[in-house]
């Protein structure tokens, strides 16, 4: 998942963003609110996690401004406010979870995957491996959260692939996405599909004999 991280305590902020990007997350995160508003302008996320009192603009807000501009983003608030007014106005505005601090991390991972596994999350970055992902809405592949630099024509095979994980990608579907050639040959295919696997670091690319390639979930 691609996920913003608003939160003021530089000991929890990095605590938080470090242990989920050592779960196959991608992270940003900011201390300030106003920042996360100007993120919020240029970048798609998956999921939210926003601290409710944090410089210049609160988090509530935030998710406030984010509905005047009817953008519906996942949002887990992260706080150590009980007032039953703040959560209600949380809830009221849309936020999926809510967590009061402190917390154990694997707590938020537990939340998180349940947050997936209602399937509420349009994934725009998908785990492809242990360590590589790909980034839907750039087109960009991953390793260890660091650019893996391909050539257009891998990166478009990467790109399909990844839009349907979990399920074949024949060879037809390379034809039109990769090639916009309805006469390239299944040996013209595979071999640029065995140069891609040449340079991952990782092999996670599965031939499906006679029919074309998927990429698994990872587990």
């Amino acid at each position: 998942m691609k996920i913003l991280l608003l939160e003021d305590d530089i000991m929890l902020n990095n605590a938080i963003k470090q242990y989920l990007e050592s779960l196959g997350h991608a992270m940003i995160s900011t201390r300030d609110g106003k920042t996360c508003l100007d993120i919020l302008e240029d970048n798609k996320f998956d999921l939210l996690i926003l601290d409710i009192n944090v410089p210049h603009v609160n988090g509530l807000t935030i998710l406030e401004e984010l509905n005047k501009k009817k953008k519906v983003i996942p949002t887990i608030f992260i706080s150590a406010l009980i007032d039953i007014e703040d959560i209600s106005k949380a809830f009221d505005m849309g936020c999926y979870d809510y967590l009061k601090k402190p917390f154990h991390l694997k707590e938020l991972h537990l939340r998180i995957n349940r947050l997936l596994q209602n399937k509420i999350v349009p994934l725009q970055h998908k785990r492809l491996s242990k360590n590589y992902s790909f980034d839907l809405e750039t087109t960009t592949l991953y390793f260890n959260n660091e650019p893996h630099i391909l050539p257009k024509r891998q990166l478009l095979i990467i790109s399909l692939l990844a839009k349907n994980r979990s399920l074949v990608v024949n060879y037809d579907m390379f034809r039109t996405y990769a090639y916009e050639d309805d006469e390239i040959d299944i040996a013209t295919i595979r071999a640029e599909v065995n140069r891609v696997k040449k340079v991952l670091k990782e092999d996670f690319i599965i031939n499906v004999r006679g029919v074309g390639y998927m990429v698994e979930r990872p587990n």
